[in-house]
């Protein structure tokens, strides 16, 4: 008997993690004989830069903005297998509309696993998103991604990866990193000193820094008990070569954060403790990390990442064996979306687009015949994500 509510990744691969009436239309298709070559294209916007109408699915503020592809290395390997070629754009990419990815193959090949790839790029493409605007917010500072308890456990790979790829220097959680191939980071709770006691915080540190191994950096949590700036001073004093003091001070406890932070940098400095970083977590936002990125090193984020709306991705059928088609309000056609010197564009894959200065196709392949041809690279996918950025002078937002 299964434990925990997790849909299993047999479910998802052999296309039973599925919306029911994608098992009908099989049945249907099946029973009439049908199974027409499709392409089916994935789409947020129709056009890149286009408003959406209202009621679907995004706030005012959201429309237009440019997003972080993410999530296409799970559909790479949903794929995986099928008889069908896929292009897609590539990991950690700005796209703001027109088709991200493309699938060509029989409909029935790969009809049931539209409700698990749409999943995977909606959620992943959301939590990058917002994690490329924290990036932005704190371009110079070390920024970890603290988010995973936000979340059902199941979720936890999805969202570190995709933090990474918005541009987080970090993770916190254990069984994400092993599965991503990244080492996770983290000091301390507040567990720890409670479990010690007020007026043992020394003893606290101390026991951390004595039974962690030699890699992993010593921050101290120093807010838990005294004044953070007195917890700092102590913290510095008890601990050799402690390499930073990390704030999560409560909201109800904070007034002026800024006040605080700078309170403690004084006074690490004033004792001769200038090497102390000062690493701030506890409902960052990019505007609060605007407004600490001079005074603080380093931040932890957790809740804004992980409270990002899933994406409103949508996969439409746009051409059947050769005839372009689709449904109202869909362009029908073979597409293919280009960079150029004017913004992104769309275009008919067979026709003459009028994108002078496009190096090529932003839609990439992904998998041929069932094989995925495609590496992926965090490091890379980050990087073009910061690169992007730059690009279209995306800016870290208000929140």
């Amino acid at each position: 008997m299964d434990r925990f509510d997790v849909v299993p990744e047999a479910a998802i691969v052999d296309g039973t993690a599925t919306d029911a009436y994608f098992r009908r239309t099989e049945e249907a298709l099946a029973a009439a004989g049908r199974d027409p070559t499709v392409v089916a294209e994935v789409t947020l916007r129709q056009f890149p830069g286009e408003d959406k109408g209202e009621g679907e699915g995004e706030s005012e503020s959201e429309r237009g903005d440019h997003r972080v592809f993410a999530g296409v290395k799970d559909v790479a390997h949903l794929l995986a297998g099928r008889t069908v070629d896929a292009d897609a754009v590539r990991e950690g990419q700005l796209f703001s509309g027109g088709p991200v990815l493309r699938v060509e193959g029989r409909y029935r090949e790969f009809a049931p696993l539209e409700t698990s790839l749409l999943g995977f790029l909606s959620q992943a493409s959301a939590f990058a998103t917002r994690a490329l605007k924290a990036r932005l917010a704190a371009p110079t500072s070390r920024v970890i991604s603290f988010g995973t308890r936000h979340l059902h456990p199941g979720v936890a790979a999805c969202l570190e990866r995709s933090a990474l790829v918005g541009g987080l220097d970090g993770i916190s959680h254990v069984a994400a990193g092993e599965r991503i191939g990244v080492e996770a980071g983290g000091t301390m709770p507040h567990a720890l000193l409670l479990c010690f006691g007020e007026g043992e915080q020394e003893a606290a540190w101390r026991a951390f820094d004595e039974a962690v191994g030699p890699d992993v950096p010593r921050v101290a949590l120093c807010d838990t008990f005294a004044d953070e700036a007195t917890e700092a001073v102590r913290a510095a004093e008890a601990v050799p070569d402690l390499d930073g003091v990390r704030l999560d001070t409560t909201g109800s406890r904070r007034g002026d954060f800024r006040q605080i932070v700078r309170e403690v940098r004084w006074e690490l400095d004033q004792h001769g403790h200038e090497d102390v970083d000062v690493f701030c977590s506890g409902g960052m936002t990019p505007a609060a990390m605007r407004r600490l990125r001079d005074v603080a090193d380093g931040f932890g984020v957790g809740s804004y990442v992980t409270d990002a709306d899933p994406l409103n991705f949508g996969l439409d059928v746009v051409e059947v064996d050769g005839q372009p088609v689709a449904k109202r309000g869909r362009l029908p056609g073979k597409k293919e979306l280009y960079r150029t010197d004017e913004g992104d564009q769309v275009a008919l894959a067979d026709a003459d687009a009028d994108t002078e200065g496009e190096d090529e196709s932003l839609l990439a392949p992904l998998v041929r015949d069932g094989e995925v041809v495609r590496k992926f690279d965090l490091d890379a996918a980050a990087a073009r994500a910061v690169e992007d950025a730059e690009l279209f002078d995306v800016a870290a937002g208000g929140e």
